[in-house]
């Protein structure tokens, strides 16, 4: 199967929405205005393709010199297990630096998969959630 990879293209709100949908990520995927600005207010997307199909996303902000919030990573169900959410990280990484860090908020499910593809824990952090 191949599948190819761009940091140049930005997928249609729709095709973001059936990945977060297929994928289980929890977004506000029944509001179509707020997803597309959280799209229009990023600044480092790459995507993964299976032909014309976006099989899998990683969407993150970034000022390319410090650090890096990677916000979203979402592959699609019969996609995963084939390396390419840590491909999209890696190509995420790769874009940014080796002086910028990269920084995720992990949702309890995945927990177990950052470690196994090289990423540190980190326990320093705070929050100030979302009231939406």
């Amino acid at each position: 199967m191949d599948i190819t990879y761009s940091l140049d293209i930005i997928p249609g709100i729709e095709q973001v929405i059936d990945v977060y949908r297929d994928s289980g990520i929890n977004r506000p995927i029944d509001n179509k205005d707020r997803i597309q600005r959280m799209y229009d207010n990023s600044n480092l997307i790459a995507t993964a393709w299976h032909g014309e199909e976006l099989v899998g996303i990683s969407r993150s902000l970034t000022d390319f010199c410090y650090c890096c919030y990677l916000s979203d990573l979402a592959v699609k169900e019969a996609y995963k297990h084939r390396g390419i959410g840590k491909k999209l990280i890696a190509l995420t990484k790769e874009k940014i630096g080796d002086e910028t860090m990269l920084l995720l908020l992990a949702a309890p499910a995945a927990m177990e998969y950052y470690p196994k593809i090289g990423m540190e824990q980190v326990g320093n952090g705070f929050i100030i959630k979302r009231a939406k």
